[in-house]
């Protein structure tokens, strides 16, 4: 049970279920937890202000002008990489403020699976695995239309498709036989 003073049991009235699953355990919610850290980082956020606003947007309206008014795969990849190098360095810094979270004071050396500072380096990586995987299906896309895979060749005639080929062993133990 933990103590923190602003806990209060409450009853299940107006609750939601993370709230209602955290009084039955005496556990803090998601919600309670990052109250009580706001409330506590308070005097270091007055020393140390951060923006109030999101991230920089990209705007997207001519992405999604231009894919509405594509016609081709080629159109398609256009944007995509497009997008996907305006996006890339966004990525990047938040990838790159990810690891510096996780290595706070080396807490990351020999920390368990599943810790906070590998769950943040996972993070990290997974924030770069978005251009990757992107890239990866607009390559699959223009592979698909200028480099598709050969079509199989046709069935020899005189046997039925969908057998296999009769093995040498069995075409000369018919050949033994009719002797």
């Amino acid at each position: 049970m933990f103590s923190h003073p602003d806990f209060e049991a409450y009853d299940n009235v107006g609750r939601d279920t993370e709230q209602i699953e955290a009084a039955k355990h005496h556990t803090a919610t998601r919600l309670d937890l990052i109250t009580w850290a706001q409330a506590d980082a308070a005097p270091f956020l007055a020393d140390h202000p951060l923006p109030d606003s999101a991230l920089p947007e990209l705007d997207l309206a001519a992405y999604r002008s231009a894919l509405a008014a594509a016609q081709s795969p080629a159109e398609v990849s256009a944007v995509t990489q497009h997008l996907l190098d305006a996006a890339a360095p966004v990525l990047q810094a938040v990838s790159d403020c990810l690891v510096e979270a996780a290595q706070w004071r080396n807490r990351h050396r020999d920390a368990p699976a599943g810790s906070p500072p590998k769950l943040l380096m996972a993070a990290a990586s997974r924030a770069r695995d978005v251009l990757a995987v992107a890239d990866e299906a607009d390559l699959a896309r223009l592979r698909a239309e200028y480099d598709p895979a050969p079509a199989p060749p046709p069935p020899a005639p005189g046997r039925p498709s969908g057998l296999p080929p009769a093995s040498p062993d069995a075409a000369s133990a018919g050949q033994t036989r009719g002797r």
